[in-house]
């Protein structure tokens, strides 16, 4: 009931209130225009205005400028970001170049000092590059690129400009297996020093995974120390004399009438071979002896 009789007082009302705002409208109209006439004259109904609106306009501006400023913030992170990524992508890019310049370096210099091996050494040789490792025996034995197409025949001995790497072992037309001189089974006749000045006579053996050698044989009277150099003599039928095998790094001595224990660092890299080569070394021939004495078996 009193809901039907406001919606009635207002239908009443509404009428009057039209009227009134009318009203209201043409008299600010007038005082408008009656104000205009004068240029020097502020307006005061325009500057009521703009009082009351000054408020809301700078509440306005500054949330319209927060959003602006929100979305540039994002814009400028998006762009850095895409900056970013493309300075990541250039250093990775400059860092790969860098890397293979290094690597070609690196193989640049062992290439010049096989070439220089060649060179400087009285034997022909076959330049060869590692292609495989023995999963199995990583440290023992290698396949290399050349075969008996290149020259390259069993027993053959293989090195680096460092040292003596091993000897062939198996062959292929075009590729051949090398037995390392660190393998358990492989040996060679060496020396402490130089070959005419030295007394230090024994022979060498590999150690298997610890990279070293051993040198057996050496009489506890020979003048040995760490850091000595230990050479090649030649008399086990496969190295020549004169190259290097490393260098000592641990002496066990007991007494002058027991032979010395020495281990020895090889000199070639033999944890990380790439380039070497096979010396096509031919050992002299030994004839057999034609006399003896009597009762002594012939050889």
């Amino acid at each position: 009931m009193a809901l039907a009789r406001t919606q009635k007082e207002i239908r009443q009302r509404a009428p009057l209130l039209l009227v009134g705002l009318l009203v209201v409208n043409f008299a600010l109209m007038a005082f408008s225009a009656k104000e205009s006439g004068d240029a020097t004259k502020q307006h005061v109904v325009r500057t009521w205005a703009q009082a009351v609106a000054a408020p809301f306009q700078r509440i306005t501006s500054g949330v319209g400028g927060a959003v602006t400023g929100f979305f540039r913030s994002l814009a400028n992170l998006r762009h850095a970001s895409a900056e970013n990524e493309g300075l990541r992508q250039r250093v990775q890019q400059l860092e790969t170049e860098l890397g293979q310049t290094h690597r070609a370096a690196d193989e640049n210099e062992r290439l010049k000092a096989l070439l220089n091996l060649k060179e400087s050494s009285s034997y022909e040789s076959v330049p060869a590059r590692v292609i495989a490792r023995d999963p199995s025996l990583w440290f023992d034995t290698v396949t290399i690129n050349r075969g008996r197409m290149s020259g390259v025949e069993l027993n053959m001995p293989v090195v680096t400009p460092g040292g003596i790497v091993g000897r062939v072992v198996a062959t292929s037309p075009w590729t051949a297996q090398i037995m390392l001189i660190t393998d358990e089974r492989a040996a060679a006749g060496a020396i402490v020093g130089q070959l005419e000045n030295s007394n230090a006579l024994g022979s060498v053996r590999g150690m298997g995974e610890s990279g070293l050698v051993e040198m057996h044989h050496v009489s506890g009277m020979a003048t040995v120390a760490v850091g000595d150099s230990v050479v090649t003599t030649g008399q086990d039928a496969i190295y020549p004399p004169g190259l290097v095998v490393g260098t000592v790094v641990e002496v066990r001595k007991v007494s002058d009438t027991t032979p010395q224990l020495i281990r020895i660092k090889p000199g070639a890299r033999l944890d990380s071979l790439e380039e070497l080569a096979v010396l096509r070394y031919t050992p002299p021939k030994r004839t057999a002896p034609d006399q003896s004495l009597p009762n002594v078996e012939k050889k």
